[in-house]
């Protein structure tokens, strides 16, 4: 069986394809980031998730990477959707966290349709103080 040029096309732009709507994805999942003096917040849009749909982790030591998915409700008694605005499927953020973030010291907690991840600062590095040498006459 020979591949059609449309068969060849199709399967030539899948991965770009997958790529636009993933960018999408990740652009349509709303999030504030707030910085406070001992913390930076994040908050995400969460609306019809359970905690179990959130994963929240930490990447190649300064990269929080937050994703999950919303599924699509059963239809129940033969309802029909009319209209469809909140997304469906897969999605992901990811944010470079500062020099400054404390990484061991990540939580989050999901609220009101909302996930707010709090990541602490790691506190100012300390300056030494000077040192005296004692100058000996020889």
């Amino acid at each position: 069986m020979m591949d059609t040029s449309e068969d060849i096309d199709k399967s030539y732009n899948a991965p770009m394809q997958t790529f636009m709507r993933d960018a999408k994805t990740m652009a349509a999942t709303l999030t504030d980031v707030k910085e406070y003096p001992n913390s930076y917040l994040f908050v995400i849009d969460m609306s019809g998730l359970k905690s179990g749909d959130i994963k929240v982790q930490v990447e190649d030591n300064n990269v929080l990477t937050i994703s999950g998915e919303r599924k699509r409700e059963e239809d129940k008694d033969g309802a029909k959707y009319v209209r469809m605005v909140r997304r469906v499927g897969k999605f992901i953020r990811k944010f470079v966290l500062p020099e400054n973030a404390n990484t061991d010291a990540i939580s989050a907690i999901c609220q009101d349709r909302a996930l707010t991840v709090t990541v602490e600062k790691l506190p100012p590095p300390q300056l030494k103080k000077p040192k005296t040498i004692e100058v000996k006459i020889a």
